[in-house]
Formats: C-alpha cells, sequence, structure tokens
C-alpha cells in the first residue's frame, strides 16, 4: 500500500492545516477542554477519510490480449447496449463501473494498445449514477485500439463529489493493460464501450478490482496457422 502522488499535497496541507487549528484551540481555549478533545478526534477522522481516499495498493495485475480488465475498484452499475455519439456513432455495450468515496480512485488501462483518440470535455457535475452524467458531467474520453484488434473506448466522468479528474495519456501513447491512465479525486465512474459481439463476464452489483477482475473478452480472429 502507498500513497497516490496525486493525494501527497492534500494530505500534507490538510494535516498542517489540522495541527494549526488544534494547537490554537489548546492554547486560546483551554477552559473547554471537553470541546477540543472532540475537535481533535474529529480532525484524527477527517484526515484519516481523506488519507483512504488516496490509498494506492499493490496489484498483481491480469495481462492478456484479448480481457479487458475493470479500470477502476467498485460496482458494477451499467450493463446495457447503446448509441454511443461521440467517437464510434453506433451501437455498442456499455459496462459501467461506480466509484464510492471509499474505493480506491486510480483508474487503470482495461486494455494493452495504442491511444488513437483522447478529449477532456469540461461539463457538469450531476451524481455519477444520473443518466445524464455520462454525456454531460466533466469527463474525459479515451479509445485504445487494442493488440487484440478491437478498438475500446472508456470514460472517467466526475460526479457530485469528484471535481477533479487527472489523466497521463495522449493520442499516440502506447499502453499497457493494468497500468494507471489517470485518477479521479473522491470518486465517481468509469464507463467502457465495446462492440456488441464483446463477451461481457460481469453482472450488474458485482464488485470489481482495477486491474484484476475481469469485465469482458472481445470477439477476435481465430488464430492462423503461424499464430
Amino acid at each position: 500500500m502507498k500513497i497516490h502522488k496525486e493525494g501527497r499535497k492534500i494530505l500534507f496541507f490538510t494535516l498542517l492545516i489540522l495541527i494549526v487549528l488544534n494547537l490554537l484551540l489548546y492554547n486560546f481555549n483551554a477552559v473547554n477542554n471537553t470541546f477540543n478533545k472532540i475537535f481533535s478526534a474529529v480532525s484524527a477522522i477527517l484526515f484519516l477519510l481523506i488519507l483512504q481516499f488516496f490509498r494506492s495498493p499493490y496489484r498483481n495485475l491480469l495481462l492478456h490480449e484479448d480481457l479487458l480488465v475493470a479500470p477502476a475498484d467498485g460496482k458494477v452499475v451499467v450493463i446495457e447496449e447503446v448509441e454511443e455519439t461521440e467517437y464510434f456513432k453506433d451501437k455498442r455495450k456499455q459496462i459501467s463501473i461506480f466509484m464510492s468515496p471509499i474505493n480506491v480512485h486510480v483508474t487503470r488501462n482495461p486494455i494493452s494498445g495504442i491511444v488513437t483518440y483522447f478529449k477532456y470535455h469540461p461539463g457538469n457535475y450531476f451524481v455519477a449514477w444520473h443518466p445524464k452524467s455520462s454525456t454531460q458531467n466533466e469527463r474525459t474520453s479515451v479509445v485504445v485500439e487494442s493488440t487484440a484488434g478491437p478498438e475500446v473506448l472508456f470514460r472517467q466522468i466526475a460526479g457530485a463529489m469528484a471535481r477533479r479528474i487527472v489523466w497521463y495519456v495522449s493520442e499516440g501513447d502506447e499502453v499497457s493493460q493494468g497500468e494507471e491512465f489517470g485518477f479521479i479525486k473522491f470518486g465517481s465512474r468509469v464507463d467502457v464501450f465495446v462492440p456488441l459481439d464483446t463477451d461481457i463476464k460481469v453482472q450488474l452489483g458485482q464488485k470489481t478490482k482495477g486491474g484484476q477482475t475481469v469485465i469482458a473478452q472481445l470477439k477476435t480472429a481465430p488464430p492462423t496457422l503461424f499464430g
């Protein structure tokens, strides 16, 4: 377990502010010791909550060219056929994973390949399960041409609490399955769009672990005699 780089500055300044506030209380409000103790306890709980937002556990990553792994820790909240209007402009299967505030907020490449499309969209902050969040919230869209052949689109989506999306990829990058492609501060959701003939391996309500849980298998042409 380590603390993700996106949280180190926030944690440092949060700890500094809480220490200063507690020292001021104990120096200038010494007569109200009960209140000071309660404030100290609340400060400790607040810091621990923020600390767990930015944890980044070590993972044994699953690597296979035609399998998609979960891009995030969370719960599967959508599995449906939809019209993808931004890039493919046709029907795709959508898998959505909701990240609660207690989940790990690292987002990972579901598959290896080359980034053929990237776009950041400023937007609103509807709650992540709102139907409009996928197309109207602040979000990033990444398309990877997988080493197995088909293109896969995955999208970071900010929610009511998540007001900061971070990404580490750009068009033309070669990405590896399971590696970090971004971070959503304080959670939200990730959508994945795959071809209609993709075999979905998860169910609604299932918990996922980023980089480990297999969520789908792409349909690829059978290997030739020479591989």
